[in-house]
């Protein structure tokens, strides 16, 4: 079984303890094995593994680097780097499906320094596969499920998002250690139906505001 570090040890722990969300093609009936992500280290499509983890984990130090930037008021960094295919469109609502094209690197992007390292991609030997989740309800770590909330499909943007929001002090996987700023390429390739949502779903809604 694989699982990708999108889907944080603190995710997957709620999601089997009190969480109410997982995936499934018609939207209705769920299962906790299917909710888990299918990009993993180790696995033919992601080649590009640490088995340790190497160099320093603090954001690009460039300032002209970091100025390039737009900073949301919960501590992401963000540029768009592809428009959307329709600048009115709508964005994900919570529980919506939604796929994703991503690249998650430490230390940095490898056009800004030597020193970033590649860790977990959706790209991998046998061409792209989408991380497919629900949208704001905690199936991936927080600054995933805000940045998503605000895109729209085909947008792509670089993200640069401080451990409290990806992995914490805890770390993940022996891949990720504590304290990880992360950098990411991500893409929303795609925004799906909407789960129907049963009186759990909604109360944990309501509980569990982004």
């Amino acid at each position: 079984m694989k699982v990708s570090f999108l889907s944080t040890i603190v995710s997957l722990s709620l999601f089997q303890s009190s969480c109410p969300w997982s995936l499934s093609s018609n939207g209705v009936e769920f299962s906790r094995r299917d909710a888990i992500p299918k990009v993993l280290f180790g696995s033919a499509a992601a080649p590009f593994v640490l088995s340790t983890y190497l160099g320093d984990t603090s954001a690009v130090a460039a300032t002209d680097l970091e100025n390039e930037y737009i900073t949301t008021d919960r501590g992401i960094k963000y540029k768009v780097t592809s428009s959307p295919k329709d600048t009115q469109s709508p964005t994900p609502q919570r529980a919506q499906k939604v796929k994703a094209k991503y690249t998650l690197y430490l230390n940095g992007f490898p056009e800004d320094t030597d020193k970033a390292v590649k860790i977990d991609s959706s790209k991998g030997l046998f061409g792209e596969k989408p991380f497919e989740f629900l949208a704001g309800v905690s199936q991936v770590i927080k600054g995933w499920d805000l940045t998503i909330m605000e895109m729209r499909e085909g947008e792509a943007r670089k993200l640069i998002i401080p451990s409290n929001l990806g992995y914490g002090e805890k770390g993940a996987g022996g891949k990720i250690p504590g304290g990880a700023t992360l950098y990411f390429d991500v893409e929303l390739a795609e925004i799906g139906s909407l789960a129907k949502l049963g009186p759990e779903q909604v109360k944990w809604l309501e509980e569990h505001p982004l």
